[in-house]
């Protein structure tokens, strides 16, 4: 059931909101996350800037990912030469999030330390990934662009221009928190917030006219020629004035938000999915894969009469007996 712009029963933390602007021809998702993304960053203790960066990740795969349409699994990747070499987060269409990121500590502290530590100087030169799984039974889909010293908000930006086609804007806020719940002891938690609007016009040729110089022009026009479309003009104008405090401040909930954006052109927003941090990891999936596993590469993964098997979106440690497993015949 979808809501006019009067904006009644307010949406809760960790739970994403479709919504769309006739007016605009616009559809989005908006998501505020605390706990679910406070949990996720929690179990791995990183680094202030590290932690940053990965729940940028985490709010664009929540706001990507909650798009598929059947069950599935959305996977973003990021490699890079930068201090954060890695960047991994896998949201199923249950709502549930993993996620962890590789880097290189001395090279983060000598960043932070020299106040060089914002999101894209972290990441430096690489590749986004984004993967959908939707099953046995269809084709899994990559589609992949270039970071280039930039942030995650601008990937987003050129994967929806070259892979796509669809002129995409994207807002991104992390932040540490600081609290005092009931009057207790300091706490320090994570939030974040995100935003994500699409041009998608009836006509199809509105769409490659609206979002130049980045766009696609039919062929043959000529620059004076082109004039961008007013509606893409005029949404993405007023997604770039959304401040990091009001994606963040849960006193301004994704609701509240998507009004002061857009009731002047009568917003709609539709009902909210959860999601939550659930790890996907078990024991028995270990199992099967060390079931294919040869004799020689059971011997290498064996350590003092054990192997060892830490799941790195979680850090839960699995222990195994090597006699249990043979090892396969090749």
């Amino acid at each position: 059931m979808d809501h006019i712009s009067a904006m009644t029963n307010a949406v809760r933390d960790d739970a994403v909101r479709p919504f769309q602007v006739d007016a605009l021809d616009i559809r989005g998702r908006a998501i505020q996350m605390g706990p679910a993304l406070d949990d996720i960053l929690a179990r791995h203790d990183y680094p202030a800037p590290v932690s940053r960066l990965l729940g940028e990740a985490v709010v664009l795969t929540v706001l990507l990912g909650s798009s598929l349409k059947f069950d599935g699994q959305f996977i973003l990747q990021a490699q890079t030469d930068g201090p954060v070499h890695l960047l991994v987060v896998d949201y199923r269409t249950a709502g549930h999030l993993r996620a962890y990121a590789g880097f290189k500590p001395e090279a983060v502290a000598e960043a932070t330390a020299s106040g060089e530590d914002s999101s894209e100087k972290l990441l430096g030169q690489g590749i986004l990934a984004m993967t959908v799984d939707q099953g046995p039974h269809t084709s899994r889909y990559q589609g992949v662009v270039a970071l280039d010293r930039g942030k995650l908000e601008e990937a987003a930006h050129s994967y929806f221009a070259q892979s796509e086609q669809i002129p995409t804007r994207v807002r991104l806020a992390v932040a540490e928190m600081m609290s005092r719940p009931d009057g207790g002891s300091l706490r320090r938690s994570w939030r974040a917030g995100g935003l994500i609007a699409q041009f998608l016009p009836a006509a199809p040729e509105r769409m490659r006219v609206a979002d130049l110089p980045g766009g696609d022009a039919p062929a043959g026009t000529a620059p004076d020629e082109v004039t961008e479309d007013d509606a893409w003009v005029e949404a993405r104008s007023l997604v770039a004035t959304i401040e990091d405090h009001e994606l963040l401040d849960p006193e301004i909930p994704v609701d509240r938000l998507l009004y002061r954006l857009f009731h002047e052109r009568g917003v709609r927003v539709f009902d909210a999915a959860d999601v939550s941090s659930k790890c996907s990891c078990s024991r028995e999936r270990i199992e099967g894969m060390l079931r294919t596993f040869s004799a020689e590469e059971i011997a290498a993964s064996t350590e003092d009469g054990a192997i060892l098997v830490k799941c790195e979106f979680c850090g839960k440690d699995y222990r195994f007996d090597p006699a249990a497993f043979p090892g396969r015949v090749n």
